[in-house]
């Protein structure tokens, strides 16, 4: 029996010009998981991430740490697949057309602009954002230039299946990726419909690590959300 890790990358720069950078608690919380890692002895046969800043720089700074505290890791490779969904376009194309036509989304937006705080401004935009993107995902607010939500779970369990057929048994994989990525996993372990599967990446914490046990006829969930190497609760972050 094999085992697949999907792990989050860490915090990235919310509110920042570019969201797309690991913020300082995200490299905390990555030398933290290498770290763990290292003290473990945990062992991968492959370690890959998906195309992002965010997902690259999670596991370079993990296998590092790793590394540096005396424990060998493979290389990480970019893996496609291994994308998030492209949440920033479907606000952006959607919002000026909501904003005019749904009043409850005007409230939304009201909140989050009249925000005084950095708590505020996240709590206010994860309430506009999980509105609009349940919206999306339920095929409510059709955008033809934007990758659908199935097509990206399917994107997501093609990456998942190329890595199932190439490995040999009891093989250990660890995939740097998102918290989208991490709930369409769930949803090909636990057949969960598109609304549940989205529910469950709001609630996968940076940095946390999914645990899967497969082989070329099963592919099952063991962990969910593991957070053992983030020991202080100010490194328990969602966004």
């Amino acid at each position: 029996m094999g085992r697949i890790f999907m792990v989050r990358h860490g915090q990235a720069s919310f509110l920042a010009r570019d969201y797309d950078k690991l913020s300082p608690i995200g490299e905390a919380q990555a030398r933290l998981l290498g770290e763990y890692w290292a003290r473990h002895h945990t062992a991968f046969d492959q370690i890959c991430s998906g195309p992002r800043l965010r997902q690259k720089d999670t596991a370079r700074i993990a296998c590092e740490a790793c590394r540096n505290a005396g424990h060998a890791l493979p290389d990480p490779v970019v893996a496609d697949e291994f994308d998030e969904y492209q949440g920033d376009a479907v606000l952006e194309q959607s919002l000026p057309g909501l904003l005019a036509c749904d009043a409850g989304i005007r409230e939304l937006h009201r909140a989050l602009q009249g925000a005084q705080n950095p708590a505020e401004q996240r709590k206010s935009f994860q309430r506009l954002f999980e509105t609009v993107i349940g919206r999306w995902v339920n095929g409510e607010i059709p955008l033809p230039d934007v990758e659908s939500w199935p097509a990206f779970c399917n994107r997501v369990n093609r990456g998942l299946s190329t890595i199932l057929s190439a490995r040999g048994r009891g093989q250990q994989v660890a995939i740097f990726s998102s918290a989208g990525p991490v709930a369409a996993a769930m949803q090909r372990a636990l057949n969960l419909s598109p609304q549940d599967t989205l529910r469950s990446a709001w609630m996968v914490r940076n940095c946390s690590y999914t645990e899967f046990l497969c082989s070329s006829e099963r592919f099952t969930l063991s962990t969910f959300n593991a957070c053992p190497h983030l020991e202080d609760a100010a490194m328990l972050t969602y966004r």
